[in-house]
């Protein structure tokens, strides 16, 4: 794709600190969005310079999570591109002479404060209730030699940006329009351990990628008259910013992975969401539809009608009942042939089938129109079937199942093994003709009582699929093996 000087270009920064956050999708999903609808680029870049939370295989599950949901990058590390490297720790070399101009320009300087003495600054000033708390400049002006003469002074110092009094602190958002931010403290740019703090490496990276949005949660409010400081220092362009709301807890709490499992990236394909379920209910969280029957929607719809305008500003409640719906609603959508698939795909995804076999395969195929109408999560699927790949001998019935059987149980399984033992073609409407005949209208027994006691047997349970086309698919000798077994007992 041949890009012009006006071509969009945005990206998201994920940090491999762990398990994918759901915002890293949420965000991701508004990006590209808007990438897709302009013609643009969207980009993924790594920011792992946060050495002490670095965790290896994060990286790798923020691209199978990401692509699991639908949700492709044109340039990244593990696809390349003009601008690579896409990993932060990768760029080290990028950063240091942008720290060296800005301390040559006196817009940053060297602090040599050890983290206790910062630490008992900030206890003083929040004792204090002082009304500006930052860093109190300490170390500005000073040589090496002056502020080793000082208490809680560190051999190993960091650099600061030296915010100008009077910094602009407003700045133009897309979603929010006029955007007023606290007055910013002398940020740290560049770590001890030569590492550049996020708030450089995102205005180096950006600039230098060719960023021309960018897009992020409202947290960062906050930190962007910082950045838009470093890119006016460096002389450069500044982006548009547009700052998405916080998704939310039903408490109205920031989601975090140490309270709500949900906002784990992987627990959505534990739990059996569809992707495009999930793609669907994070487009919802960001703005709403005009119209309340327009909540099912693509991404191709959701990129058609693309405005920043729409999103709104109130932080979203992650409702995972809305969630579900989604789910289910493609679920039903799906064909039964779909539906095995994506359901195969889920348990062997899960190891609870590490390597299925032909025969269990066409089983599951056979079955799933039995259940689709009743299924949310792909999770729930072996549950509901798990009577018909477990051996005969190993089925153990809900004993309180059994219990709750009618008087009269041991003569209904009789009366529907001599029924079906006879039985030339072993087929859905074959079983239900000859059951039905044998013990409503011969034996005078009610359809719900007469039926149970074979559900029981068959399934192990007085809840299943439907009966008869389960028995169908299960085969007559294994039927006939659990009627008698069951008659057994009793």
């Amino acid at each position: 794709m041949t890009e012009t000087p006006t071509t969009p270009r945005l990206r998201i920064a994920p940090s491999p600190t762990g398990d994918p956050h759901v915002g890293t999708a949420y965000m991701a999903l508004f990006n590209l969005a808007y990438a897709r609808a302009t013609g643009g680029r969207f980009v993924l870049r790594i920011e792992d310079t946060d050495r002490a939370r670095y965790v290896a295989d994060s990286e790798e599950q923020i691209y199978a999570t990401l692509r699991w949901l639908g949700l492709p990058w044109d340039e990244g590390p593990d696809v390349g591109g003009p601008y690579e490297p896409y990993r932060q720790s990768e760029r080290l070399d990028t950063y240091r002479p942008f720290v060296e101009q800005l301390l040559a320009d006196g817009h940053a300087y060297h602090c040599w404060c050890s983290a206790e003495r910062l630490a008992d600054m900030r206890a003083e000033q929040a004792a204090s209730k002082q009304a500006t708390t930052g860093y109190d400049r300490l170390c500005l002006g000073k040589t090496r030699e002056e502020r080793a003469a000082l208490p809680g002074f560190t051999d190993t110092p960091v650099v600061r940006m030296r915010i100008p009094d009077g910094v602009a602190t407003t700045f133009t958002d897309l979603i929010r329009g006029e955007v007023s931010a606290p007055t910013p403290d002398d940020q740290v740019i560049l770590k001890a351990d030569g590492f550049p703090t996020y708030h450089l490496a995102v205005v180096v990276d950006d600039h230098l990628m060719g960023i021309t949005h960018v897009v992020r949660g409202e947290e960062w409010i906050s930190s962007t008259p910082k950045h838009v400081q470093l890119y006016r220092w460096l002389g450069w362009d500044v982006p548009a910013f547009a700052h998405m709301p916080l998704l939310r807890n039903t408490d109205k709490s920031k989601i975090s992975k140490r309270k709500n499992p949900a906002a784990r990236l992987l627990w959505f394909r534990e739990q059996g969401f569809l992707p495009e379920a999930l793609r669907n209910f994070l487009q919802l969280l960001g703005y709403p539809p005009a119209e309340d029957d327009a909540e099912v929607a693509s991404f191709s719809e959701f990129v058609a009608g693309f405005a920043w305008d729409k999103v709104n500003t109130v932080g979203p409640v992650f409702d995972l009942d809305k969630l579900s719906w989604l789910n289910g609603h493609y679920i039903r959508a799906l064909s039964p042939e779909e539906l095995a698939d994506r359901i195969v795909e889920h348990l062997v995804w899960t190891g609870e089938w590490s390597d299925p076999d032909d025969a269990q395969v066409a089983t599951l195929r056979a079955a799933t129109p039995l259940i689709q109408e009743r299924l949310t999560l792909l999770s729930e699927a072996l549950g509901k079937l798990q009577f018909l790949f477990t051996a005969d001998a190993e089925l153990a019935g809900d004993p309180a199942a059994v219990a709750k059987l009618p008087a009269n149980a041991a003569d209904v399984l009789d009366a529907a093994v001599d029924a079906l033992g006879s039985l030339d073609a072993w087929d859905d409407a074959s079983i239900q003709a000859a059951l039905r005949a044998r013990l409503v209208e011969e034996l005078g027994i009610k359809p719900k009582v007469a039926f149970g006691p074979v559900r029981v047997a068959v399934t192990g349970s007085n809840v299943s699929p439907p009966l008869f086309e389960s028995m169908a698919i299960l085969g007559r000798e294994s039927s006939l093996a659990r009627l008698r077994a069951l008659r057994s007992r009793l």
